[in-house]
């Protein structure tokens, strides 16, 4: 059986082309972590948000797992690279029209998940009669 190919790529291309369209600036926020490759000097509070309009990212691939492009920060080009978990919201920022995604676990896709382990059976209460014990 096929897996079921996730929404998310389809709707940042949407919202992306809707934004050029419009004449809009498409921005992309990514919630960092340590598979996000993003300059990390302009991160605040572990998220980033990234304009990927033509004229300022070249070479933009909004895949199924990754968006990828560069971009010149400070005048220095820089390679992007966020996993689309990272991805949390695509807007416009003249708007703020967009949307923003639920977090998602950054695991691999092909990511088996093991069984929970045998739950381990209740401990037996000791014999005789219950006592009370002062906690102080």
């Amino acid at each position: 059986m096929a897996r079921e190919r996730s929404t998310k790529p389809y709707l940042i291309r949407a919202i992306f082309e809707w934004c050029v369209d419009s004449g809009f600036t498409p921005y992309l926020s990514v919630k960092v972590d340590a598979e996000t490759r993003v300059p990390l000097e302009y991160v605040k509070n572990g998220e980033i948000v990234l304009n990927i309009s033509p004229d300022a990212s070249h070479h933009l691939n909004i895949a199924e797992d990754v968006v990828q492009f560069s971009a010149r920060f400070n005048g220095i080009s820089r390679e992007c690279s966020i996993p689309m978990p990272a991805v949390i919201g695509i807007s416009a920022r003249e708007n703020n029209q967009g949307l923003f995604f639920p977090p998602e676990p950054a695991a691999a896709p092909d990511e088996t998940v093991a069984p929970d382990p045998e739950p381990t059976p209740p401990a037996t209460p000791p014999a005789g009669k219950p006592r009370l014990q002062i906690v102080k």
